[in-house]
């Protein structure tokens, strides 16, 4: 059994593509209003809102449990729309000795594709693939996209 791993997973959105990767690269402190349930804050540590080298703190809930993750922005690439983050500390460190965030937009008139890549290497052969995790995300992409959805009257 192998302790690195990779996991992708990739959700369609109805809002805007360039707005949803504007927010992770310059103003992911804004996501705890738009995904309430799941982001409680997110600080900036070290640095300035969307610049590689700069570290963010994000507070959260997950399966249940208040959480922290400490991460540096590691790459940013505007034309891809994809920012990466490398997790330097927090819960995640845990159970895994590397973990990399990915996240990339893809848009194409009104589809817009939200791609997330975990690259990871678990501590020992008894911890799980981070599924959970991945869920997570996808449940805060959908809150995202929601917010960001025109309201009916």
């Amino acid at each position: 059994m192998s302790l690195s791993g990779t996991l992708v997973k990739q959700v369609t959105i109805l809002s805007d593509g360039d707005v949803f990767h504007e927010i992770f690269r310059y103003r992911p402190h804004h996501i705890c209003d738009m995904s309430p349930g799941n982001i409680k804050g997110v600080d900036l540590h070290d640095g300035e809102w969307g610049t590689v080298g700069s570290v963010i703190v994000w507070d959260f809930i997950h399966d249940g449990k208040s959480k922290v993750a400490k991460e540096v922005i590691e790459a940013i690439d505007e034309e891809k729309k994809l920012v990466c983050f490398k997790v330097i500390g927090g819960d995640i460190l845990e159970a895994y000795k590397t973990f990399l965030i990915t996240v990339h937009v893809e848009t194409h008139g009104e589809e817009n594709v939200v791609t997330w890549t975990f690259h990871y290497e678990k501590l020992n052969e008894n911890i799980d693939d981070p599924d959970s995790l991945m869920e997570f995300c996808l449940n805060v992409t959908k809150d995202i996209e929601t917010h960001h959805l025109p309201k009916s009257e």
